[in-house]
């Protein structure tokens, strides 16, 4: 897996912490955040944030869990948004996987469908979403949403970003071809500040 040397292009520095939230939203009258580049490792990921879009009006389905048969991961999953200070939100036990409600959901016509975990955290085993770095392109992916129903893809990546150089503006598209996006933290533990050096990223495509 190939770290890239580009860096992303400039967006607001604005990063996203990680927290459950119960169920996902309506409609949205006011408008929402786009994730941009960053990931905070333990005790949070950090994805940083880029300009407001309006919301989107369809009803949204929201995942509920995640499946990799290959790497044994069955790991469920809450809506969660952005946090005061402008970082992801996300579930503290890394065993749980957050989706950015403010995204793409498994049943958009278009854009990607965000979901993020913790690699480890104070008081917590390491997480499942640690063995992201052994998928190996073109593994089967399943999400299962809301309503039960199975929403499949195909990996067609799994890059590595130093923190400071993660697209976060692309990764959260909403526009475009439908994608699934894995973000969790990975490289080298840096002791000294807590902080792991990059985020392991799965791209994946639907295949039904």
């Amino acid at each position: 897996m190939a770290r890239p040397t580009a860096g992303a292009s400039a967006v607001l520095a604005v990063v996203l912490a990680l927290a459950a939230c119960a169920s996902p939203p309506g409609p949205q009258s006011a408008p929402a955040p786009t994730p941009t580049a960053t990931v905070r490792p333990t005790p949070a990921v950090e994805v940083p944030i880029a300009a407001a879009t309006a919301a989107p009006v369809r009803k949204r389905v929201a995942p509920e869990r995640v499946v990799i048969d290959a790497l044994g991961i069955d790991v469920p999953v809450v809506p969660v948004g952005v946090e005061k200070g402008g970082f992801m939100e996300l579930p503290d036990d890394p065993a749980v996987a957050g989706w950015y409600r403010f995204g793409s959901d498994p049943d958009s016509a278009e854009g990607s469908t965000v979901i993020s975990a913790h690699i480890d955290a104070p008081q917590y085993p390491i997480g499942p979403f640690s063995r992201l770095r052994d998928l190996a392109t073109g593994q089967a992916v399943e999400v299962i949403d809301a309503a039960g129903d199975a929403h499949r893809y195909r990996v067609d990546s799994v890059t590595y970003y130093p923190k400071a150089e993660l697209p976060a503006g692309d990764l959260f598209e909403r526009d475009g071809a439908p994608a699934l996006v894995l973000i969790t933290c990975g490289g080298a533990f840096d002791a000294r500040t807590g902080h792991y050096d990059d985020n392991v990223v799965v791209i994946a495509t639907p295949t039904s």
